[in-house]
């Protein structure tokens, strides 16, 4: 039978409850020493009070709430940004901009933020009409790999493999973030000529605007796959284009599962 190291028997000691002076003295050991076993244990065990570290799936394999990342990676990709570190900040932060007329949704941002990152609390800046809610993490980069230099449209946004995987398994949370960052549901009119007599009627269609052509490809793409019918416009001078969903049962499965901001 193997015979236990000194630090050994300290960590199994510490683990047990003893109290860092009475390992010492039982085992001889300065309690200096017994301390920093103590704490190289409890860090590689991710125990150590105060601050943890962030959540990652990719540098330390730690679980992921796939609908609630399915969700900010929508939300991220219409009105979402990262800021790098610099002299001024030591830490990345995402920053999705939420008009205060819809409070349900930046609640809902938040608790996102939290599910991605569970150890990562997010906060909200007042701005004019509207707050920040940001989080800070340096592990952004990895969950959002589509960061880069300039505007989302001036650069190829593409899924990873592993992000396509979770769109695919969550496509309505993927899309309620997109609508609700870029996105709209109006009541549109128009009028009916009937016996000669012109009435106008109202009905419900969605909207969603952006100028980069990826991320309506991923929007048209992931419509396509709910069995949403869509039509495009023409792109505007900006660049900016419309896709609309205004068909009675398309729009009615849109209600199902995103509905209107609030």
């Amino acid at each position: 039978m193997a015979v236990r190291s000194t630090r050994a028997e300290a960590v199994l000691l510490l683990r047990q409850g003893v109290r860092n002076s009475e390992v010492s003295r039982r085992l001889g050991v300065p309690t200096g020493t017994v301390s920093w076993w103590k704490h190289q244990d409890l860090a590689k065990r991710n125990n150590l009070p105060g601050r943890k570290r962030s959540a990652c799936m990719h540098c330390y394999g730690d679980q992921l709430n796939r609908p609630a990342y399915a969700y900010l990676l929508g939300l991220y990709l219409g009105d979402g940004h990262i800021l790098l570190p610099n002299e001024y900040r030591r830490t990345q932060s995402l920053q999705i901009t939420c008009d205060d007329k819809w409070p349900g949704i930046m609640e809902s941002v938040e608790q996102a933020m939290h599910q991605v990152l569970p150890n990562n609390k997010p906060c909200r800046i007042r701005r004019t009409g509207c707050h920040d809610v940001k989080v800070y993490s340096n592990h952004l980069t990895c969950h959002f790999p589509q960061h880069g230099p300039g505007k989302k449209h001036e650069r190829t946004i593409a899924l990873e493999p592993w992000q396509q995987e979770i769109v695919d398994a969550h496509p309505w949370e993927f899309l309620r973030g997109l609508i609700y960052s870029d996105g709209c549901r109006i009541t549109n009119w128009a009028t009916r000529t009937k016996n000669g007599v012109a009435s106008r009627y109202e009905y419900p269609r969605y909207f969603f605007t952006n100028t980069s052509t990826d991320i309506i490809g991923l929007f048209t793409a992931t419509l396509d796959t709910v069995g949403v019918q869509w039509k495009a416009s023409i792109p505007r001078p900006t660049g900016q284009v419309n896709i609309s969903v205004a068909r009675r049962d398309s729009v009615a499965l849109m209600d199902a599962h995103i509905g209107p901001k609030h």
